[in-house]
């Protein structure tokens, strides 16, 4: 009780403050996402995520030599192709975009962590996650595809698949396909509760991956939903997940923690382009510090229970760091 407790107590320094901190994010927390497109010495800004780039292979290879000298240990890679039709054929090409930049970056730095995103929106003609017919997404004609794209993947040495689309039975499916072809050690990271949300904007531009008629909503989750996520979650736990993921972060860190609490699985969390983007906009017309922000929105869906963030702001975070500043 008060006086004698005064809580203020341990707040009066910066040195107090940090030796009782109780949540810490560090950069082997951090995982960057890394968009790459045909051509050579390609770095083209995406216009909705100021300080992110459309990279060719070659210059996706320098970027992930820059962020592992500064400790960012892993990358996760998006595909803008050369090519797309109605089935996304081109993601499943032993000389794709993909595996190119896999065997690129795995050759140049070996101990670099490599996630690749296994999905069909990028490759799609008509930007849907899969076979579509009459307008509807068909399930189980799409999982014999995306195992396909799963194990160019992995003959080019990624590190973790993570499928993204948010079909039922994609794990399983993956998991017995990869073990079935000599990949039992490769771990799969679901994309396991992905909500259908607002928040992709920024991100479709930056690999044109908008639908070109309806909307993803009968795949992607209802936001309002945390149960169904729960169940989502538990499904992929038993057809062999070994990281879960909740997708987007801030506007779901009820998920994160539910999660978290539930299985007690390594949990990933995707701090999504559309919540990057609000904070470079608002930092733009000075409204916001967005060091500051930055820092507190990993703080929290770190604190939320995520393991690990996928977050464009790795970077600038692990520049902070190296310098000395947080």
């Amino acid at each position: 009780m008060y006086p004698q407790t005064r809580l203020r107590r341990l707040r009066s320094s910066h040195a107090l403050r940090n030796m009782v901190r109780e949540t810490r994010v560090d950069v082997s927390n951090l995982i960057a996402p890394l968009f790459v497109v045909p051509g050579d010495k390609v770095t083209r800004e995406i216009g909705s995520m100021p300080g992110q780039f459309q990279l060719s292979v070659d210059t996706a290879v320098e970027k992930a030599h820059q962020l592992h000298e500064l400790g960012v240990s892993s990358v996760l890679l998006f595909a803008i192709p050369e090519f797309k039709d109605e089935i996304g054929s081109s993601s499943w090409h032993p000389q794709g975009i993909i595996p190119k930049a896999v065997r690129a970056i795995k050759k140049a730095i070996p101990e670099m962590l490599v996630v690749t995103d296994l999905c069909f929106c990028e490759y799609t003609s008509h930007g849907h996650c899969g076979v579509m017919r009459d307008g509807h997404l068909c399930n189980d004609e799409t999982l014999p595809n995306l195992l396909k794209q799963a194990l160019v993947h992995a003959e080019a040495g990624a590190d973790i698949i993570a499928p993204s689309g948010m079909l039922d039975g994609t794990i399983g499916f993956l998991r017995h396909g990869l073990d079935e072809n000599n990949f039992s050690n490769l771990p799969l990271m679901a994309y396991a509760a992905k909500f259908s949300s607002s928040f992709y904007g920024p991100f479709r531009d930056a690999v044109q991956s908008a639908p070109e008629y309806g909307d993803r909503k009968t795949y992607q989750m209802d936001p309002a939903n945390i149960n169904e996520a729960l169940r989502e979650v538990e499904l992929d736990v038993q057809e062999g997940a070994d990281i879960v993921m909740v997708k987007p972060a801030l506007a779901f860190l009820d998920v994160i923690k539910a999660v978290k609490e539930t299985f007690e699985m390594p949990t990933a969390a995707y701090n999504v382009s559309g919540e990057y983007a609000m904070v470079k906009a608002a930092a733009k017309l000075g409204w916001l510090d967005e060091k500051r922000v930055m820092l507190e929105m990993l703080t929290s869906i770190k604190r939320a229970g995520a393991d690990i963030i996928i977050t464009y702001f790795a970077e600038a975070f692990a520049e902070l760091k190296k310098r000395g500043e947080i």
